[in-house]
């Protein structure tokens, strides 16, 4: 009997891990597009323009088709734009600063950063907006609204200030910690409703995003200052980099949640 009991649990669990598994790769659809196409159209030559204006017409064409065919819809699209807006704002900079470079040729270029680029940050939201509708999140012990909008802006402009000051990510990891030491986010399953401190699933989104950045940069989506003779993994320390800007795609997707909500 007692074995049964397991068999059954054991069963239920693995169901429960697939099902979990399937509604976290239908909401990383386009990401997955944005992969396959920098790993094809290296591989594979396009005529008639340069590879980083095909990547631009391919993603402009997926974000149509998710909207089309109702994967994704019009309230998300308006969070992903102001995703792509924050984060071709921040590639420019970058850019101009040294950080990373884009050293192919492209028409659609703003200030030596191709448009498409702000489409890999678009495409982090459209995974949380997607996620958090697929897998009915909802927000416990969510701390208040002047302390999260603060935050979130201190993150983001830290990315351009720490350029001519001193970079304070690591005293905004400590905030990030103490204003949501007690948040968490609830999922369903099926039927079944599960809990995750907060923190832990910033940690998790900001590896797989740092898993991410090394697969774009092994095909050439944009090219760090130690890569140009060679392709070398991306340092571990950028981890915290994409933590933070995780955290902020997270808290702006979740108070336009709650503004929606009320």
């Amino acid at each position: 009997m007692n074995i049964q009991v397991l068999r059954n649990k054991t069963m239920n669990s693995t169901r429960q891990l697939f099902n979990f598994g399937w509604q976290q790769a239908l909401a990383c659809i386009f990401p997955v597009i944005i992969f396959s196409s920098l790993a094809l159209t290296q591989i594979i030559p396009l005529p008639f323009l340069p590879r980083y204006d095909w990547l631009l017409l391919i993603f402009i064409g997926t974000q149509w088709w998710m909207v089309q065919s109702g994967l994704e819809t019009r309230d998300e699209l308006k969070v992903i734009t102001l995703f792509h807006i924050i984060g071709l704002a921040l590639e420019i900079f970058k850019v101009h600063m040294g950080s990373w470079s884009y050293p192919e040729e492209g028409f659609f270029k703003v200030l030596g950063v191709p448009l498409y680029s702000g489409f890999m940050y678009a495409s982090v939201a459209s995974y949380l907006c997607q996620a958090w509708r697929r897998l009915h999140v909802s927000l416990i012990q969510w701390p208040p609204l002047w302390a999260v909008v603060p935050l979130a802006i201190a993150i983001y402009g830290n990315f351009f200030t720490h350029h001519y000051w001193v970079d304070i990510r690591w005293w905004l990891s400590a905030f990030v910690l103490l204003v949501f030491w007690r948040a968490s986010v609830s999922y369903w399953i099926n039927e079944t409703q599960y809990r995750m401190p907060l923190s832990l699933s910033f940690i998790l989104i900001g590896f797989f995003v740092w898993v991410a950045e090394n697969i774009a940069t092994f095909f050439g989506a944009w090219t760090y200052p130690n890569q140009s003779e060679t392709w070398h993994l991306v340092g571990i320390g950028k981890l915290s980099s994409w933590l933070l800007l995780v955290i902020v795609n997270f808290l702006i997707v979740a108070v336009l949640k709650q503004v929606k909500k009320e």
